[in-house]
C-alpha cells in the first residue's frame, strides 16, 4: 500500500509539469475540434451550392422551353384571336383595338392598315409581316370608280349552274354536284373561298375556279347569335355538327356569354383554321 501511495506523491514541480501536459491536451482537443467541424461546414455548404446551382439550371431550363417562338405559318390578320394576339407578341390594347375596327365589320387590307389600327411598334410589324396572308378575294374586289363589278369578267358562284363549274378543269359531275349541294348547305358562299372547304376539290383545282368565281352578290342570311342559339340550332351551320354545337353551349354555360367570336377557337375540335369563314355566319 505504501508503494502504492508513493505513486501518487507529487513534487510542486512535477504537479505543475502534469497540469501544463493536461493543458496542452485540452488545447490540441479543442482545436482539432474546430477543424474538423469548419471542414464538415464548408462541406456541407459546399454540397448546397451545387445542390442550389443544379435547381437553377433546370429551371433555366425549362423556362426556355416554355419560351420556345411559336412556329408561325401564313395567316390572316383580321381573325387573331385572343390567344393568337398574345403568343405573336400584341398587347391586350392592341389586340382590342383590332377587334374594335372588325366589329365595324371592316378589314384591314395591308400590312400598314393593319398598324394602323392597331398601333403595333415597328419591330413587331417588321416581324409579323413576313406571315400576314391577306385573302385573294378581297384585293380582287377593290373597285375601279370607272369599270363595273359585271365587266370583270367573273361569273356569282351563288348563281353559278353545275355545268358553269364543270368548265374548270379538274371539276366534274360530282364535284360539280357537290359544290352545288355545299352552297345549299351554306345558303348562300360568303366568300369563293370556302370553295377550299367542298370535300374533294383540291387545291390547285380551287385556285383555277377563283380565277373564274367569286361572289358578286352576297346571300342574304340569318347569322346566328351563339350567345342565345340551342345546340341545334348552332348545329345547321354546315361546319358545326351536333357534338361541337353541344360543347359550344355547354362551354357558354360554364363561362358565360361570348365577347368574341374567335372565343370558339378554345373549345375541343373546333376547326380554328375555319373561323375566318365560319365567323360570317355567326353574331354575338
Amino acid at each position: 500500500m505504501k508503494n502504492i501511495k508513493s505513486h501518487f506523491k507529487f513534487n510542486k514541480q512535477e504537479r505543475s509539469g502534469i497540469f501544463f501536459l493536461l493543458l496542452l491536451i485540452g488545447i490540441l482537443q479543442g482545436v482539432y475540434y474546430l477543424y474538423t467541424s469548419n471542414t464538415t461546414n464548408t462541406n456541407t455548404s459546399s454540397l448546397q451550392i451545387d445542390s442550389e446551382t443544379s435547381n437553377y439550371i433546370d429551371s433555366v431550363r425549362k423556362m426556355r422551353a416554355q419560351k420556345k417562338e411559336p412556329v408561325l405559318s401564313l395567316f390572316n390578320p383580321n381573325f387573331i384571336s385572343d390567344y393568337k394576339g398574345y403568343t405573336l407578341g400584341m398587347s391586350v390594347t392592341e389586340i382590342d383595338r383590332l377587334h374594335a375596327f372588325r366589329k365595324q365589320h371592316k378589314f384591314v387590307q395591308s400590312a400598314k392598315e393593319f398598324q394602323q389600327v392597331t398601333l403595333v411598334s415597328d419591330s413587331l410589324l417588321a416581324v409579323l409581316t413576313p406571315y400576314f396572308k391577306f385573302p385573294d378575294f378581297k384585293r380582287t374586289y377593290k373597285k375601279d370608280n370607272n369599270v363595273p363589278n359585271h365587266e370583270n369578267n367573273f361569273l356569282d358562284i351563288n348563281a353559278a349552274t353545275e355545268q358553269e363549274f364543270k368548265r374548270i378543269s379538274g371539276i366534274g359531275d360530282i364535284l360539280a354536284r357537290r359544290i352545288v349541294n355545299f352552297r345549299n348547305g351554306l345558303k348562300g358562299f360568303m366568300t369563293a373561298d370556302q370553295l377550299y372547304d367542298v370535300y374533294g376539290l383540291e387545291e390547285d383545282v380551287v385556285l383555277r375556279a377563283l380565277k373564274k368565281f367569286k361572289v358578286i352578290q352576297k346571300p342574304s342570311i340569318n347569322k346566328i347569335d351563339i350567345n342565345t342559339a340551342s345546340a341545334e340550332e348552332i348545329s345547321q351551320l354546315i361546319y358545326i355538327k351536333i357534338d361541337l354545337a353541344n360543347r359550344i353551349v355547354a362551354y357558354r354555360n360554364e363561362y358565360g356569354s361570348f365577347s368574341f367570336v374567335t372565343e370558339l377557337t378554345k373549345i375541343e375540335d373546333f376547326p380554328a383554321d375555319k373561323i375566318d369563314r365560319i365567323r360570317l355566319y355567326l353574331t354575338l
